[in-house]
């Protein structure tokens, strides 16, 4: 028996459903959100980070920012768990902390171990949970609980840091709290899911696939087409839709990267189907947001996910006293980053995201970058969504798709400039690195006055483009990182050696054009 002929659990699902999103939709956020904060300093208030900022006289929002700082990983790391890692028992968290989840490394290249608990791994199932719920309620004739679902997600292995203790990719410590009535109709099986070659994972994932009823899909949106690439090389005479290889496929879950450059292609993928893509805003401390709405509509704050959330304006993360907003003053069309409070003992933790709220009631954001994610070599003060934007539409013009993308700096005795490391889904040789400059600069001058202002006083020289030849990020990843649906190439790169490194690798394949 395959997957999808399991029982169709899409009538009591929806029923729940309608239960759950009427009770977020009465959720009031000025209060939920104060009313987590209360629990995490009660529950905590006798760990060492307790006693050490005197929790037990926190009365209200303003004496906890008064006595706790907002703090980084490097800072927690440093004076909280690495001395005590692997085993933290009572240290910013009651108890003894079972898992601690490994990130990609997307900035700086390096691995951070981040504690979670039972707790945020059930506040992480409800929030995809609660994803799920949205669309049924949003499509009444849905019937997705009737097949199974595909998912590309990190490594699947748990591994044991201490006795008691787990550390792995995120998805893998989630995966296992999941629903019985969900997790039996997940692909990849096991056996697959616990393959360390994703060369080889991908190769037997795609004619297991075909042979289900797939009705959803989820994962990076790169590593899926990667994916669905395979998928399609095994087709005779594919068509380019969707539709032929997965005719029941209702939805697509996406997260990790900034979905501009993929849109487009995504969306050639889904003609003819009748499926739709809902993003998810997750990541190794927990499940921040979620699409509730349509595509391009803002993601909602997952409220009730054991997290209380604080928003301080970026250029003024270093400050001594920053401005702290929460959900009860933050303002739309401005640019916050994201920092948390959790039942993971992280407090008043810099997560490195910037968001941008489009709507406070119920709240609901985007995702417009990372802290240590924007370029101002130059003083130009770009931030990642305007890079991505600029990328999307050079690629829309070429008719092509971007597979993925980093952008660094380089200095010249005479000046500097920006240089783009471009891989096509398509050949190397469909993208002309002339034109798609051109129009990187563009656009980028029509979203960026300071980057218009340095590029018409030629304080900064023309971006380069350098088309990377197919399969050469992934070349990169398999020998820096491994590969699959947790690691992801970095978009942004700051670090010289780090960009360097990348350039080096990605270029070493031969069949890339210097230029037409």
């Amino acid at each position: 028996m395959t997957l999808g002929q399991n029982i169709d659990f899409t009538g009591p699902a929806r029923f729940y459903a309608q239960r759950r999103t009427r009770r977020l939709d009465q959720l009031r956020p000025k209060e939920v959100q104060v009313a987590t904060l209360k629990r995490l300093i009660n529950r905590a208030s006798g760990s060492a980070f307790g006693r050490a900022y005197r929790f037990d006289q926190i009365s209200d929002l303003d004496s906890y920012q008064r006595q706790v700082t907002i703090r980084d990983y490097h800072d927690f790391w440093k004076e909280w768990w690495e001395p005590h890692y692997p085993t933290l028992v009572d240290v910013s968290w009651p108890g003894r902390v079972p898992y601690f989840t490994l990130t990609s490394g997307t900035t700086t290249g390096r691995s951070k171990h981040i504690p979670y608990t039972t707790e945020m791994r059930r506040a992480a199932v409800r929030g995809f949970i609660d994803l799920l719920c949205f669309h049924l309620v949003r499509r009444p004739q849905s019937r997705l609980m009737g097949g199974s679902a595909l998912v590309l997600t990190g490594p699947a292995s748990l591994d044991e840091a201490a006795d008691g203790t787990t550390k792995a990719a995120v998805s893998a410590i989630t995966s296992a709290a999941l629903p019985s009535w969900l997790q039996h109709r997940v692909l990849p099986p096991a056996d697959l899911a616990n393959l360390d070659d994703w060369r080889e994972k991908i190769r037997r994932l795609a004619p297991l696939s075909l042979s289900n009823d797939v009705r959803m899909l989820g994962g990076s949106p790169n590593w899926l087409l990667i994916f669905l690439a395979q998928v399609a090389s095994q087709q005779e005479n594919f068509s380019g839709r969707l539709a032929d290889l997965y005719p029941e496929l209702e939805l697509i879950v996406h997260g990790g990267v900034n979905f501009a450059p993929y849109r487009d292609r995504f969306t050639a993928l889904l003609d003819g189907s009748h499926a739709e893509t809902r993003e998810m805003y997750s990541a190794s401390e927990g499940v921040f947001a979620y699409a509730d709405n349509d595509d391009g509509q803002g993601l909602r704050l997952h409220l009730d996910g054991n997290i209380f959330f604080e928003f301080v304006p970026p250029d003024q993360l270093k400050k001594v006293a920053p401005d702290r907003r929460w959900i009860g003053n933050i303002e739309t069309n401005t640019d916050y980053a994201i920092v948390i409070t959790s039942a993971a003992g992280l407090w008043s933790y810099v997560v490195g995201d910037i968001v941008r709220f489009v709507e406070t009631d119920p709240p609901r954001l985007l995702v417009v970058g990372r802290v240590q994610q924007g370029l101002s070599t130059f003083g130009e003060h770009l931030i990642e969504s305007e890079l991505a934007e600029a990328v999307a539409k050079a690629a829309r013009e070429q008719n092509v798709t971007v597979l993925d993308y980093s952008v660094g700096s380089v200095q010249g005795e005479t000046g500097g400039h920006h240089v783009y490391l471009v891989e096509p889904i398509e050949n190397a040789s469909d993208i002309s690195a002339r034109q798609f400059a051109g129009s990187l600069d563009s656009r980028l001058s029509e979203l960026n006055g300071d980057y218009e202002e340095l590029r018409r006083n030629r304080a900064v020289g023309a971006p380069e483009v350098r088309v990377v030849p197919n399969g050469g990020f992934t070349r990169w990843m398999e020998l820096r990182r491994g590969l699959g649906g947790q690691n992801k190439v970095p978009r942004v790169v700051t670090d010289p050696e780090l960009f360097d490194d990348i350039l080096q690798t990605v270029t070493k394949l031969k069949g890339g054009p210097d230029d037409q």
